[in-house]
């Protein structure tokens, strides 16, 4: 039997072959090409290559409609679309961790992209241990359902509090064990420097510690975006992908929208009732029979455009601000 028609989490090898390759395609043309010296990001650049990323992804869900069948086409879509919804909260977080540890634009490119990498492989633990907890234990879908519902409700009462990422006890840990240098080194995250014993000593940099933070909050954010998306589909093919493509398009949308991020204050509303009403679909298919992916498709798309429009009507004549770090 040819080894790559051989089954893989429920499809043939070759597909996810074909994934991985685009994906490191993307990524080598994003460090090795467009970005290989370096430097600022401007505004009209993040939104060709967020274009670019968003084209790829439909054009992947638009092959894997043809190549697996419309319903995993359309589970893929809804799930892209219920991802990069639910990921635009992270661009605030990311947004406050750039400003906390005074990096500069010109090297936020280096933190992105080495998390994509991070990102990758976690997302893709979750994502296995998920599917498999899922096929073992069904039931577990409607602990995902409650916990979906009570993490909506709870962004609805603490959707006007930014986090404070130095808080996190996780860097405290870091601190302690590891030495950590007092100002940036350009874009190294790690230093040899001499301590006063004329000892060679290797610091990490706040540039580090900056790349920490965001996987940090990509975890924390992966809890709830994964349970909502296998609400979608219990298919970790069209789970993963479609996780992995959101994300690349929004962390290269970032440096566009982190100048006006302020201009979207009620999106988080939004992006709570869309948890809630995830939650709610897996208990209504219980009652009622599962909701079409259409559907889901079409209630998200509804619940972002009216948190966009709304932010943006309530902030109409705001100032723009600069980017963190500039």
């Amino acid at each position: 039997m040819d080894i790559l028609q051989l089954p893989f989490l429920g499809h043939a090898v070759w597909l996810w072959l074909v994934f991985g390759g685009v994906v490191v395609t993307l990524l080598a043309l994003d460090l090795g090409v467009l970005h290989r010296d370096g430097g600022e990001i401007s505004v009209t650049e993040s939104l060709w290559l967020s274009a670019g990323y968003i084209a790829v992804a439909l054009v992947f869900g638009g092959w894997l409609w043809w190549q697996v069948g419309p319903q995993q086409g359309m589970d893929y879509f809804t799930a892209y679309a219920v991802e990069k919804s639910l990921s635009l909260d992270n661009v605030f977080v990311i947004s406050l961790v750039f400003a906390a540890f005074a990096v500069p634009r010109q090297y936020q490119h280096r933190v992105l992209f080495w998390g994509i990498l991070g990102v990758i492989v976690m997302r893709a633990l979750l994502i296995g241990a998920g599917a498999t907890l899922v096929r073992e234990f069904h039931w577990i879908l409607y602990l995902f359902a409650a916990f979906l519902i009570y993490t909506g409700v709870k962004m609805l009462w603490a959707a006007d509090h930014a986090p404070d990422p130095m808080r996190n006890p996780v860097l405290r840990l870091i601190r302690r064990v590891v030495p950590v240098s007092e100002q940036l080194h350009g874009n190294a995250f790690w230093v040899k420097r001499l301590d006063g014993n004329g000892r060679m000593r290797r610091l990490a940099t706040p540039l580090f510690m900056a790349l920490v933070t965001v996987e940090l909050a990509d975890l924390v954010f992966a809890v709830d975006s994964v349970p909502a998306v296998f609400a979608v589909t219990a298919d970790p093919f069209v789970v993963y992908t479609s996780n992995i493509f959101a994300i690349l398009g929004l962390r290269a949308l970032y440096f566009a929208l982190a100048a006006i991020l302020h201009r979207f204050a009620y999106l988080k509303y939004a992006l709570a009732l869309v948890l809630v009403f995830i939650g709610g679909k897996i208990i209504a298919a219980e009652l009622v029979g599962k909701i079409p992916s259409a559907i889901s498709l079409a209630v998200t798309f509804g619940l972002l455009a009216a948190g966009v429009l709304f932010s943006l009507w309530k902030t109409r004549g705001a100032a723009a601000i600069k980017p963190a770090g500039q």
